[in-house]
C-alpha cells in the first residue's frame, strides 16, 4: 500500500512539474511575443516619426520656394506685447506669399555683422523694418549748446537705423513701422528724410494688435509695399539680355 501511495504522489508530482513547466513555456512564449510586438510597434511608431519629420521639412522648403525672401529688420530683445507684435506681422508677411528674413534668427554668416547685414540685402527683394521700443533715456547733458527738455524718451536698437539705411542704398522697396514714441527725434525715424519719411504707427498704449492691423492706413500701405517687392523680384530676376525684338 505505502508503495502504491507513493507511486501515486510521484506520478501527481510530475504532472504538476510538467503543467508548471507548460505554463511557464507559455508565459515565456507569449512574453517573448509581445516583446517581439513592441519592437515591431516602436520600429513602425518611429519610422512615422521620422517620415512626418521628411514631410514638414519638405513641405517648408516648398513653401519657402513659393514666397519672395525680403528682409525683415527688428530686434530679439522684446516684451509679450511687442512679441505678439511680431508675431502677427510675420504671418501677416507670409500671408502674403513673402519670406521673411532676419538676422541672427533666419540667418547667420560666419562674418562680420555689417557683412551680414549687406548679404542679406543684396539677396533680399524689400525691406520691412520695425522699430521698437528699446532704451528709455533721459538727456543729462550736452557737450555744447543749451541742454534739451530733459523728458525721457525712448529709443529702439541702433541696427534699426543701419538696416533700412543700407536697404536704402541698395534701392529694396521700404516699409517702416514704428512703436508709438519711438526715435522720434533720432536718425531716419525722425522724419523729414524723402522717401523714408512716411511712418505706420503702431499705438501700443491704446491699440491692441488686431486693431492695429485691420487700419486702413496699415492695410494700404502694406498691400502697396508688397507690390512693389512684387514688381522688385520680377525686374530682378528678368534676364540681363533679350534674344529678341520687341
Amino acid at each position: 500500500m505505502e508503495s502504491c501511495y507513493v507511486q501515486t504522489h510521484l506520478f501527481l508530482f510530475h504532472i504538476l512539474i510538467k503543467k508548471g513547466g507548460e505554463k511557464v513555456s507559455k508565459n515565456k512564449n507569449s512574453s517573448s511575443r509581445k516583446d517581439e510586438e513592441n519592437v515591431s510597434n516602436n520600429e513602425h511608431s518611429s519610422l512615422r516619426k521620422d517620415k512626418a519629420k521628411i514631410e514638414s521639412a519638405h513641405q517648408e522648403c516648398i513653401d519657402r520656394a513659393y514666397r519672395i525672401p525680403i528682409f525683415l529688420s527688428t530686434t530679439t530683445h522684446l516684451n509679450d506685447n511687442q512679441q505678439r507684435f511680431l508675431n502677427r506681422l510675420i504671418l501677416e508677411i507670409e500671408n502674403a506669399l513673402l519670406f521673411p528674413r532676419t538676422l541672427p534668427l533666419s540667418e547667420s554668416y560666419p562674418e562680420s555683422i555689417l557683412t551680414d547685414i549687406r548679404r542679406l540685402v543684396s539677396s533680399s527683394y524689400g525691406m520691412l523694418a520695425v522699430n521698437l521700443r528699446r532704451f528709455k533715456i533721459q538727456t543729462v547733458d550736452v557737450n555744447a549748446g543749451p541742454l534739451p527738455p530733459s523728458t525721457p524718451f525712448w529709443i529702439g536698437s541702433v541696427y534699426s537705423q543701419v538696416e533700412p539705411s543700407m536697404a536704402f542704398q541698395f534701392g529694396l522697396p521700404l516699409l517702416l513701422v514704428r512703436e508709438e514714441d519711438t526715435d522720434t527725434n533720432n536718425g531716419i525715424w525722425a522724419g523729414g528724410i524723402a522717401p523714408l519719411n512716411l511712418f505706420i504707427v503702431w499705438h501700443s498704449e491704446t491699440q491692441t494688435v488686431d486693431q492695429f492691423f485691420k487700419t486702413p492706413e496699415w492695410r494700404s500701405a502694406f498691400a502697396n509695399w508688397s507690390a512693389q517687392v512684387r514688381n522688385a523680384f520680377y525686374i530682378q530676376t528678368e534676364p540681363q539680355f533679350k534674344y529678341r525684338c520687341e
